[in-house]
């Protein structure tokens, strides 16, 4: 694997960069993370020599800009060039820190004979065959033809500095087969975040690490259905002039895969200051626990309750992939913590959060029921303390006795019984829900067979109850009513013990979030916890041994790692906090931005 050894230096002022990706302003996915996370370490290295390019697909991204008029910037001229001939182009500031330049080029401005020609060419000039009627592909070649157009108007009205043109992903790289088979001036730089075959084969080929030195990515593609993507990133890969990747559990995709070992191995970052919160996130921590606490409450409290005081909430989110997120491995592991805690006849209760993304009809009406009718005990709750404290305030100046009256007598009898019968229509005998939606298909939902097929259903007695939440959190949800950031704060732990995951946004969110998080060998981030940070467990990060492990012992492990985070005492709970979020400094794109500038150095040596 690459050798880490750059220094963190601005590149020459010499130099244009145009770094290029479906996710410039269109969040759709963990690379828009990246992107947006990067680019005010980019301006700080690149400043007006560096310009972002992406795909214009709604006017709703205008609010989020401040279009550039006629301007002498060289990219706004290019932008301006292009949009002449007749294309849709915009050019603008995203308003976002350090004011990166971006151009969003139409692709479904296209007519249909020009998208038939541009489709002849690339099976004429590069052997890749386009099939009909796929939308989103014909979106990657319309996007690829404008960016290629847009490259040309730059380097038209350059002088002598030099140009690099950095891609990600097959979705943006297209432009590369053409830029090396017209001779363009540009050196060409592409990033693959994740394999195309890669998470087709993990989800489907149960030794799939083991077997991929095997794999003949031609046939792999056909059997999936990914043949014209598979195409692209391998052309990609195969023309670039610098091939990267983000982790090194991906470069070794890529060397089998791809058949090209990266030249430089990029690690995901964050721009850490949008998650300080210096010495206030142990009173955030508490403040969106109690939150969460409404909501366990309302969901389970109607049939049983436990002490909250003595609950801790594990959490795993992400994409709805069972396999290759690990949900599968978590649940297993679940099932083991939750028999041992019964056996030792703990104190402690686990409530554990699935936060993903599922087809669902609406939210289940028992949930939102039970949540209804305590918000109505606690209005009532609030109505007789009112009514006691007032009545208790007068008894107090009028007595001559010392001693503490009977409140019940400051009670109407119009609210003793409307709290008996709030009470009694609240409380009743039917076990707490494990999800809290009506799902599509529920019947073939791998979570739900899982939780009935091993009988973890919230009954009284378990230690470890689920909520299952298919879609995602945010500040409108009318269950939990908070940002998934707020959410993720009030929570004690993230759970990711992925078997397939190019990098891991979610374990370092946790980090930057003052969240001690589980991942694993098998992710990037969890590999660069491994031979970056060998005491990565002391800052309340555990890695999950997959990669050489079989399934029963990689889940006993991590419900090992799980029961000793639980029986710890709160004071080094307290301290695990703190030392997560000073950890956390290390994922700086202000430190990890070095080795997109060693990438740009291999490209245009100095």
């Amino acid at each position: 694997m690459p050798k880490r050894t750059s220094k963190n230096v601005k590149h020459p002022v010499d130099t244009l960069l145009i770094e290029v990706a479906w996710e410039v302003c269109n969040q759709v996915g963990g690379i828009y993370t990246v992107i947006r996370s990067k680019a005010p370490a980019m301006m700080v290295n690149h400043g007006e020599n560096y310009c972002l390019v992406g795909p214009y697909l709604s006017k709703n991204i205008l609010a989020e800009l401040d279009v550039i008029p006629d301007s002498t910037n060289l990219f706004a001229q290019a932008a301006n060039n292009l949009s002449k001939k007749g294309y849709e182009v915009v050019c603008a500031e995203w308003l976002i820190t350090g004011k990166p330049k971006v151009v969003l080029v139409n692709p479904n401005a296209i007519e249909e004979k020009a998208m038939s020609v541009i489709k002849y060419l690339l099976w004429k000039n590069h052997n890749i065959s386009i099939p009909d009627g796929n939308k989103l592909i014909d979106q990657v070649i319309g996007f690829a033809y404008l960016t290629k157009l847009f490259f040309d108007e730059v380097a038209k009205l350059h002088t002598d500095q030099k140009l690099i043109g950095h891609f990600h992903e097959w979705m943006a790289g297209l432009p590369i087969l053409d830029i090396k088979r017209d001779g363009m001036p540009f050196k060409t730089v592409f990033t693959t975040h994740a394999t195309q075959l890669g998470r087709h084969l993990a989800i489907n080929s149960p030794l799939f690490y083991a077997h991929l030195p095997f794999f003949k990515w031609e046939d792999e593609a056909h059997k999936f259905g990914v043949a014209t993507e598979a195409a692209i990133e391998y052309g990609c890969a195969q023309s670039c002039d610098v091939m990267t990747t983000v982790s090194d559990v991906t470069a070794r995709e890529c060397k089998h895969l791809l058949r090209r070992a990266p030249d430089v191995v990029l690690p995901n970052g964050l721009n850490i200051q949008r998650f300080e919160a210096l010495h206030e996130f142990q009173n955030l921590h508490a403040k969106h626990k109690d939150q969460i606490h409404q909501f366990v409450m309302g969901h389970f409290f109607h049939s049983y309750s436990f002490d909250l005081d003595k609950t801790i909430y594990f959490f795993t989110s992400g994409r709805y992939e069972y396999k290759n997120k690990g949900f599968d491995l978590t649940l297993e592991a679940l099932v083991h913590l939750n028999e041992q805690l019964k056996r030792e006849k703990s104190e402690y209760t686990v409530v554990m959060f699935f936060v993903t993304k599922r087809d669902f009809y609406s939210i289940k009406p028992e949930v939102l029921q039970s949540r209804a009718v305590m918000e109505e005990v606690r209005q009532t709750c609030e109505a007789i303390e009112r009514q006691v404290g007032k009545r208790l305030f007068y008894e107090s100046t009028m007595s001559q006795d010392h001693r503490l009256p009977q409140l019940n007598d400051f009670v109407d009898e119009y609210w003793k019984l409307r709290y008996r019968r709030t009470i009694q229509s609240w409380k009743g005998n039917k076990l707490p829900l494990p999800v809290t939606h009506k799902l599509v298909n529920e019947e073939q939902d791998d979570i739900l067979q899982f939780l009935l097929r091993r009988n973890l259903l919230n009954r009284e007695e378990d230690k470890v109850k689920i909520v299952y939440h298919p879609d995602f959190i945010n500040s409108s949800n009318p269950l939990f009513g908070m940002d998934y950031g707020q959410f993720v704060r009030g929570c004690h732990l993230g759970v990711f013990p992925s078997y397939y995951e190019p990098w891991g946004y979610t374990p370092l969110e946790c980090m930057a979030s003052g969240v001690p998080a589980v991942t694993s060998d098998l992710s990037g981030f969890g590999d660069y916890l491994l031979r970056n940070m060998p005491d990565h467990e002391k800052g309340g990060m555990f890695v999950v041994e997959r990669g050489k492990r079989t399934f029963d012992w990689s889940a006993k492990q991590l419900a090992a790692f799980l029961h000793k985070f639980l029986t710890q005492d709160r004071r080094n709970r307290i301290q695990q906090r703190n030392q997560v979020e000073n950890y956390s400094a290390v994922f700086d794109w202000e430190n990890l931005i070095k080795f997109y500038e060693e990438a740009y150095g291999k490209a245009v040596p100095q």
